[in-house]
């Protein structure tokens, strides 16, 4: 709930013309704290729309296919001692991303979500999945 809380403020705050009329949409996968019912009760009662994953569908997820292998590569070869340790150096690596890979990567989960739909949810690979990295 913290977190949907900061996601709105920022929204709020950087991209107040959606945020006003709502033409924003959310989009999370189906973990646990995503689909419990006070988060899901919280979306509904402020009305924000949210795209769902569908189960079982890795494909599109966008931190399986952009993200991780981008944070992997800075990463790479690095130990971490507890968790307040990777966090102080996961979020600069995060950072170090440039915006435009952002959008790359929002561009391939488009091509993605579309290849998923036009094959009814079954598996699908080669150029209708990749995306560059």
């Amino acid at each position: 709930m913290e977190v949907l809380e900061r996601l709105l403020e920022k929204v709020r705050r950087k991209r107040s013309e959606i945020f006003a009329n709502n033409s924003w949409i959310l989009y999370h996968d189906n973990a646990p704290a995503h689909t419990a019912l006070p988060l899901r009760e919280v979306l509904t009662t402020k009305q924000i729309t949210v795209l769902v994953h569908p189960a079982y569908s890795p494909d599109i997820a966008p931190n399986d296919f952009f993200v991780f292998p981008k944070m992997k590569k800075i990463l790479k070869g690095r130990h971490f001692d507890n968790t307040d340790d990777m966090r102080s150096n996961t979020t600069p690596a995060l950072k170090v991303i440039p915006k435009n890979q952002f959008q790359i990567g929002f561009e391939g989960w488009t091509r993605r979500w579309h290849c998923c739909v036009a094959s009814q949810g079954e598996y699908f690979e080669g150029e209708h999945g990749g995306i560059q990295q």
